[in-house]
């Protein structure tokens, strides 16, 4: 079921009970927030998170402060939010991979960000392109599946680590294409980028705003993107349903907003009422809209049941790639 389709048949959950109530929630917040953000400046996590925080604090009378801790497939910035104080005071904005597929791939230490987080809101969606180096000799995916089909050794894509967006919308492309490449992880997007770039690897899923200006240039092809719906950057673009021919299919990612497990309902509730409040104004929506994200803002109880039918989704996957790290 593809991600607004869900969102919609859970429209009807109930938000978290404000039953305790009003002690905390006009408690809160008492002093500036921190925002934590996985990955570093410039990509999508960060320009939710800045644009977020900017309405956030109009709002609650209270400096909201993003502080970049990229490392670990975003675990390390999800683990600080998870071992901060419970009151709200600091949150983390991550993809859903944090959640879904990193609690399988990252088995040592003592963080599970399914069980140590409280999902507070669905903040925004978004999807990643496939692009190849001109030097593949590729130009859609038609042909891209013919060529690896053909290949007596494995094309080469991609990624920026193991149960990334990237890793996990190629990997679900190849099983619908039943078609095999080799997957060659980076430290991040940015040098997964520059492999492709510099023609070390074929192809790659990335992020869309990161490679559609070297798509305009011609130092890289634009094969599909994963969404379900065509790139609002890049119309032109086909989906990877539509090349595959298979209408249902949708590999778009969400970024969630999470605060440490125990942090009061009230409190969680009214940084939810905010979220859908701030994700519903038409400059952030346009603002996101221009950097391929859409915005949601949807509740704590929807956000944690797409999380849920999420880690059904790629828990296969996951076990089907064998992927482990630590």
């Amino acid at each position: 079921m593809t991600f607004p389709r869900l969102l919609g048949a859970l429209g009807s959950a109930a938000m978290i009970a404000l039953a305790a109530g009003p002690v905390h929630a006009q408690s809160w917040p008492t002093k500036p927030i921190r925002l934590l953000v996985g990955s570093p400046p410039g990509g999508p996590s960060d320009i939710t998170a800045r644009t977020f925080a900017d309405q956030l604090g109009k709002r609650i009378g209270q400096p909201v402060v993003v502080e970049n801790r990229p490392g670990a497939g975003n675990n390390l910035a999800a683990g600080a939010a998870a071992r901060a104080d419970a009151d709200g005071t600091t949150l983390v904005l991550s993809p859903d991979t944090v959640l879904t597929v990193n609690p399988l791939v990252y088995t040592t230490g003592d963080f599970n960000a399914a069980r140590d987080l409280v999902n507070i809101s669905v903040i925004a969606s978004f999807s990643q392109m496939l692009v190849c180096n001109p030097s593949a000799g590729v130009r859609s995916v038609a042909e891209l599946t013919a060529k690896a089909k053909a290949a007596s050794s494995p094309l080469m894509y991609a990624s920026g680590g193991p149960g990334v967006p990237g890793h996990l919308a190629t990997e679900m492309f190849l099983e619908q294409a039943k078609v095999r490449m080799e997957h060659v992880p980076y430290r991040g997007p940015a040098p997964a980028t520059q492999a492709v770039l510099g023609g070390e690897v074929a192809c790659g899923f990335l992020a869309t705003p990161t490679v559609l200006p070297h798509v305009k240039s011609g130092r890289l092809v634009a094969l599909a993107v994963s969404s379900e719906a065509p790139s609002a950057l890049a119309p032109d673009v086909p989906t990877l349903a539509k090349a595959l021919n298979q209408p249902n299919l949708d590999v778009s990612f969400r970024l969630v907003l999470q605060a440490a497990k125990g942090t009061p309902a009230p409190v969680v509730a009214e940084i939810e009422k905010h979220a859908a409040e701030i994700m519903k104004q038409p400059e952030v929506r346009e603002r996101l809209k221009n950097y391929d994200l859409t915005a949601v803002g949807s509740s704590s109880a929807q956000a944690q049941q797409v999380m849920n039918a999420e880690m059904k989704r790629w828990e296969p996957v996951v076990k089907r790639l064998g992927l482990k790290t630590e």
